[in-house]
C-alpha cells in the first residue's frame, strides 16, 4: 500500500515495513569525455613525431602518457555510458561500479607509465642525446594549449564524478608535462645542457604517481564498501534513535556505490505499528539531511535478534512509550 510520495521525486514510501529513498548520482557527461578524447588522440601522434625528430625524452614520455590517456578515456567513456543504463532495471544497478573500476584502472595505468618513464630517464641521464630545442619547445607549447583546453572542458565536472576525476588527473599530468617540457626546451636552447630533459621527466613522474595513488586509494575504498569519509555509523545510529518511536537500531551499514551516490541500510525496531509510516518518513529525512542518497530501512515491531539486549514485545512497547514521552 502506497502511503505517500515525496515532492523531490524520490520513490514512494511503502507500508510493508521497508522504506527506500533513491537519489541518483550526478549526471555524467560522456560528451565532455569524448571531446577530450579527440583532442588527446590527435596530439598524442603529434608529440610522438616531435619526440622522435627532436630526440626529446620528455616529448616521447608525454606521447606515451597521452596514448595511455586515449585508452583510459575510452575506458572512462564506456564506463560512463554503461553506468547510465541502470534506469528501470534492478539487475543493472551494479553497472554504477563500472566507473569505479575504470577509475582504478586509470590509476594503475598512471603507475605503470610513471615507472617506465623513470627507468628511461635514468638511462638518458647516463647517456644524454642531442636534443633539437626549437622543435622540442614548439611542440611543448602547442601541447600546453591542447591540454589546458582539455582541462577546461573537464573542470568542475571532475569534482563530483570519480570517473571524470581519473580523466582529469591524466590531463593534469599532461599539463604539467607540457609546462616542464617548455622549461626544458628553454634551458637546452640557452645552455645546451640536455640532461635537463630526463630530469624534468622524473619530476613530472613524481607528480603523476602522487595523483595515481590518490585515485587508486579512493576507488579501492569504494570497491571495498568502506564507510565514506565524513560519515560515522555511530552518529547515524544516534540520529535514528533520536526519532520518536524508535527503540533500537541494528544491522546498520553505509557505503559508497559510486561517486556521488552514498547508500545505507538498517533495521529499526518500532513497536507501534500505527506509527510506522511517520517514523519511516522521519528516518529517511534524517539520512537525507547528512547526504545519503539511497536509503533502505526495515521497520520491525519487535526485536528478533538473540543478543541479551533484546527484550520481549511488552518491554519494547513500554520502552517506546517512555521514549515518546516529552
Amino acid at each position: 500500500m502506497d502511503i505517500g510520495s515525496k515532492a523531490n521525486g524520490v520513490d514512494a514510501l511503502r507500508g510493508d515495513g521497508h522504506g527506500h529513498v533513491h537519489a541518483g548520482p550526478p549526471r555524467r557527461s560522456p560528451g565532455k569525455l569524448a571531446a577530450v578524447l579527440a583532442l588527446t588522440a590527435t596530439f598524442a601522434l603529434v608529440e610522438l613525431i616531435g619526440g622522435l625528430v627532436s630526440n626529446s625524452l620528455t616529448l616521447l614520455a608525454e606521447a606515451g602518457h597521452m596514448s595511455t590517456d586515449v585508452a583510459a578515456l575510452v575506458l572512462a567513456l564506456v564506463g560512463a555510458r554503461i553506468a547510465q543504463r541502470r534506469e528501470g532495471a534492478a539487475r543493472h544497478f551494479g553497472n554504477l561500479r563500472w566507473e569505479v573500476l575504470a577509475a582504478m584502472m586509470n590509476g594503475i595505468a598512471l603507475f605503470v607509465i610513471g615507472a617506465g618513464i623513470t627507468v628511461e630517464a635514468i638511462d638518458r641521464f647516463r647517456f644524454p642525446l642531442q636534443v633539437n630545442s626549437t622543435l622540442f619547445g614548439a611542440v611543448a607549447v602547442i601541447g600546453l594549449v591542447v591540454n589546458l583546453t582539455s582541462l577546461r572542458i573537464l573542470h568542475g565536472h571532475h569534482e563530483h564524478d570519480l570517473n571524470a576525476r581519473g580523466a582529469y588527473l591524466h590531463v593534469l599530468g599532461d599539463v604539467l608535462g607540457s609546462a616542464g617540457a617548455i622549461v626544458g626546451a628553454v634551458i637546452i636552447h640557452y645552455t645546451g645542457w640536455s640532461r635537463v630533459d630526463p630530469i624534468i621527466s622524473v619530476l613530472v613522474c613524481v607528480l603523476i604517481l602522487r595523483s595515481a595513488w590518490r585515485l587508486v586509494r579512493q576507488s579501492g575504498m569504494i570497491l571495498l564498501d568502506r564507510v565514506p569519509s565524513g560519515l560515522e555509523p555511530v552518529e547515524l545510529e544516534r540520529r535514528m534513535m533520536a526519532v520518536r518511536g524508535v527503540v533500537r537500531v541494528h544491522d546498520l551499514h553505509v557505503w559508497t556505490v559510486a561517486s556521488g551516490l552514498v547508500a545505507m541500510s538498517a533495521h529499526a525496531v518500532v513497536p507501534d505499528l500505527a506509527a510506522h509510516p511517520d517514523v519511516l518518513r522521519r528516518l529517511e529525512h534524517e539520512m537525507e539531511h547528512v547526504g545519503i542518497g539511497h536509503v533502505t530501512i526495515q521497520l520491525e515491531s519487535r526485536d528478533e535478534c538473540e543478543s541479551e539486549l533484546c527484550g520481549d514485545e511488552e518491554s519494547l512497547a513500554a520502552e517506546a512509550q517512555s521514549h515518546a514521552s516529552p
